[in-house]
């Protein structure tokens, strides 16, 4: 091959170095009912243990919540499953087959887990309808991009996504002229349009009206069963509306698991939270202002 030949071959706009190609990631194996499996993670920071070998178990389908003082590790635990951070000990799992602590950030999502951070990041300047198509699974190359044009099924998928997230009617206008908890379920939809497995959700109610409150739980309840859901949150309320399991934190271990009825009655709980010194209605109220 010649010079100029060699120029136009690598100037190609079709052209993808195989460096550029994403790792092929095993297929997401639940044959055993657990979605991910989180065992004796460990993470140290400047000498400070945050997660102290941590063993944390999601089945397939299941909402999840997961509290816990501010500290106790819920960041980091997030972190680690989404491949941000690296722990020093221990293993992640995603299914059966999928070795999370192997694969990047980016091939994480690939593997088909989401995550939705506290402040909504949306797209203010583009429409509902723009945001949940920028958004969608597919070659984000810029040629493949700027040329691509929906066909049937994604436009199918996207007017699916609305209805779920409540903003059908919304579909036109532009995502900076929503309310806070309307950029929260965009957000959401952002990420349902990657057809997540895992979703983790870190606060999606501060700073929202009851009403948005409301129309959260619903939205996370439904979203459950097709797909698993992590939900960390500091609303009391909120978590008795939507948990079937809440799981505690202190000091980057899980203290307490179990139904919301008996995490307000465990004892551990209440020393953690209140010295031991009040009552466990008593405890929950502390709880819900950490």
């Amino acid at each position: 091959m010649n010079g100029l030949a060699a120029v136009r071959e690598f100037t190609r706009r079709d052209r993808v170095f195989d460096f550029m190609l994403p790792r092929v990631v095993p297929e997401l194996d639940l044959s055993h009912g657990t979605i991910l499996y989180l065992e004796d993670i460990t993470v140290g920071f400047d000498g400070f243990t945050v997660l102290d070998r941590l063993n944390l178990y999601i089945g397939a389908g299941e909402l999840r919540c997961i509290i816990g003082p501010n500290g106790a590790g819920k960041t980091t635990l997030m972190d680690i499953i989404t491949g941000k951070t690296r722990p020093d000990f221990g293993s992640a799992w995603f299914g059966q087959r999928i070795d999370l602590l192997r694969l990047s950030e980016e091939e994480i999502v690939q593997a088909g887990i989401g995550r939705k951070f506290q402040k909504p990041t949306v797209f203010e300047q583009q429409s509902v309808f723009d945001n949940l198509e920028l958004s969608m699974a597919g070659d984000k190359r810029v040629w493949p991009t700027l040329t691509a044009s929906l066909s049937a099924a994604q436009r199918e998928r996207i007017e699916e996504v609305l209805e779920v997230i409540g903003l059908a009617d919304h579909r036109a206008l532009h995502a900076g002229a929503l309310s806070h908890g309307q950029k929260q379920w965009l957000e959401i939809g952002m990420l349902l349009m990657q057809r997540p497995r895992l979703l983790l959700v870190d606060e999606p109610v501060a700073g929202m009206s009851h009403e948005e409150m409301d129309r959260t739980a619903e939205l996370l309840t439904n979203l459950a069963g097709e797909r698993s859901v992590v939900v960390v949150e500091h609303d009391m309320d909120f978590v008795r509306s939507i948990a079937g399991t809440v799981t505690v934190l202190h000091q980057g271990s899980v203290l307490a698991e179990g139904p919301m009825d008996e995490i307000q009655s465990d004892p551990k709980v209440i020393e953690v939270y209140l010295g031991g010194e009040q009552t466990a209605a008593a405890s929950m109220t502390k709880v819900a202002a950490c």
